[in-house]
């Protein structure tokens, strides 16, 4: 996305909002006709107050005509008309045909008022557009819909990705719905109290000389008004078609480009379409919850040969790839457009991405230094063979669940159970040295977990069940990795292979815990009270230093830390790591 794609963006959702509000207090103002008239007039003076003044009409009619050129503007800048999806397709409909539906409201108040001083108080509005003329309130009450849900589209556009929204989208959504509902029922209230008003000759009268009706040069110049409206409406949408169209037959001319996707399927497409645009159009499933608007991630691609001839990403592109995390690779489809053949490969699956963009970029692999722990319980296998497997499965559903609470409990990520075994990892979200931490707690909450699995057990075991706990950190690559419903976060590396290894020395040196120097460096933890050893690991010139743990539920405790780290921020940056 450009810098200056960006701004017509904001400003677009800027004007759409001025107008929003205008719409939703003009339906709040109708709601109060269930009041009474009396109520609607005071209401009235108020929203008179906010919008009929200098600058709230400046911003009203600013943002009117802003919103208007904005929108026609971005149906001109499409590439393909048939890469608009249904619902942008319903949201832009409903937006052009608010202008020919208001005009004349508009123009039979607003108008009057400004040309010929006409006071339009709710019950000159409410018998002209519908106790004298019910047609022409079916219109303009069939406008407001219009109106009003063509904002809740774009207002759900805008916050659907807000991770605070899915929690309050039934209470808006309850909300949109009551608002007109209650707009149209006072609408209709304060008409038909206007129209028992207007049956006495005294209230005629004083109504009459309140309105200041311009008589029959008014509604002529609102006929004409508003016929001059309906024409430029009608050249403005011509204008903008036809435009569309000879860009269109200048752009079939030039020459073509070649996207090349995964598996080796190529598309020919014009220069300068988005490589969303161009998934599109071949019918190749691409995510993109957020319409192609550049304000989630799910569309992100790994562009290879080819990116070199790309524009650099604006600040606001760099600004959602970064709260992913996305290697330096990785666009936004819906913001590239390329110029010469490029190779792209789409990183999250078209169905089910709609919670995408809330997924941390290591998902999609990177290089990170964390703690991982492996756990395994002891001579499982002779006490298998001589128990039932209704009781084998029993006992280890037991002692997975009370692992996976003491690992979930310290802040870490179950990785995998290998049989009896357990791999967890910690620090993705909040760096090493918080990971070092939380996984030194979490040995001592499964430790005391154990006991009381063993206590809770007694009678059903021979002999209490015995587990041992190896504890390393280093540099590792992290990734979604798998196939289809065995896809699962997990991470590969020299360090996963030593952390195993430091597990299975507990039965060499008859201890619960092995923890690598590493570890308690990086968690700011003594472990000085413990033995020392030094092993040596396959592809290190150096012997590597381990504390022996007789027990974990002997370990200090850990300083917990800060809640600025807990809550998501690297501490240590990405790469390689200095013992």
């Amino acid at each position: 996305m450009s810098a200056n794609q960006n701004i017509i963006n904001r400003t677009r959702l800027g004007s759409g909002l001025v107008l929003f509000s205008f719409v939703a207090t003009h339906l709040i103002n109708h709601a109060l006709g269930l009041i009474g008239l009396d109520a609607m007039e005071a209401g009235r003076e108020v929203f008179l107050l906010l919008w009929r003044n200098p600058l709230g009409t400046t911003i009203l009619y600013g943002a009117l005509a802003t919103h208007l050129s904005l929108v026609l503007y971005s149906l001109y800048a499409r590439r393909s008309l048939r890469l608009i999806t249904a619902g942008e397709a319903v949201q832009i409909t409903l937006g052009l045909l608010v202008p020919p539906l208001v005009v004349v409201h508009v123009l039979a108040n607003r108008g009057l008022h400004e040309v010929f001083g006409l006071e339009d108080r709710y019950a000159y509005v409410l018998l002209s557009i519908w106790a004298f003329d019910w047609k022409e309130g079916l219109q303009q009450s069939f406008a407001t819909l219009v109106a009003w849900f063509h904002g809740c589209m774009g207002v759900n556009y805008w916050l659907r990705l807000k991770p605070w929204y899915e929690s309050w989208r039934m209470r808006l959504y309850t909300a949109a719905l009551l608002l007109p509902t209650l707009s149209l029922a006072g609408f209709l209230s304060g008409a038909r109290e206007a129209a028992l008003l207007y049956a006495d000759p005294l209230w005629r009268e004083r109504h009459l000389s309140l309105v200041k009706l311009p008589g029959q040069a008014g509604i002529d110049w609102v006929a004409s008004a508003s016929a001059l409206a309906y024409g430029l409406i009608a050249v403005i949408l011509a204008g903008v078609f036809a435009a569309w169209t000879i860009r269109r037959l200048a752009e079939a001319h030039k020459g073509l480009i070649t996207l090349t996707y995964p598996e080796g399927r190529r598309v020919r497409v014009k220069p300068g379409l988005s490589v969303l645009e161009a998934s599109r159009e071949a019918g190749i499933p691409h995510a993109s919850v957020c319409g192609g608007r550049g304000r989630c991630s799910t569309c992100r691609v790994r562009t290879g040969p080819g990116s070199e001839h790309l524009e650099p990403p604006s600040e606001e592109e760099v600004r959602v790839l970064s709260r992913v995390g996305a290697p330096e690779a990785v666009r936004l489809a819906c913001q590239i457009r390329p110029r010469h053949d490029l190779v792209v490969t789409p990183l999250l699956p078209a169905a089910g991405a709609s919670d995408a963009f809330q997924r941390p970029g290591y998902m999609q692999g990177s290089e990170r230094e964390i703690c991982i722990l492996f756990a395994d319980l002891r001579g499982f296998t002779r006490f298998a063979e001589l128990k039932l497997p209704y009781d084998v499965v029993f006992l280890l559903n037991q002692y997975f669940r009370a692992m996976g609470q003491a690992v979930e409990k310290a802040g870490g990520q179950l990785d995998k159970f290998i049989g009896d075994g357990v791999m967890a990892l910690f620090g993705l979200h909040n760096g090493s040295a918080a990971g070092c931490r939380d996984a030194l707690e979490a040995a001592r909450a499964m430790a005391q977990a154990l006991e009381a699995l063993n206590e809770s057990l007694k009678h059903d075991l021979p002999e209490p069940l015995r587990m041992g706990i190896g504890l390393h950190a280093g540099t590792v690559i992290v990734g979604e990795m798998g196939y289809a419903r065995a896809m699962t976060v997990t991470a590969i590396g020299d360090a996963v292979n030593t952390a195993s290894r430091l597990e299975g020395l507990t039965k060499e040196f008859a201890v619960q815990l092995v923890v690598s120097r590493r570890v308690a460096k990086r968690a700011g933890v003594n472990l000085k009270m413990f033995q020392r050893r030094e092993i040596e690991v396959r592809g290190r010139r150096q012997p590597m230093p381990i504390y022996l743990v007789p027990s974990a539920l002997d370990l200090p405790p850990t300083a917990p830390a800060p809640e600025s780290r807990r809550a998501g921020r690297p501490e240590t940056p990405i790469g390689p790591a200095r013992a």
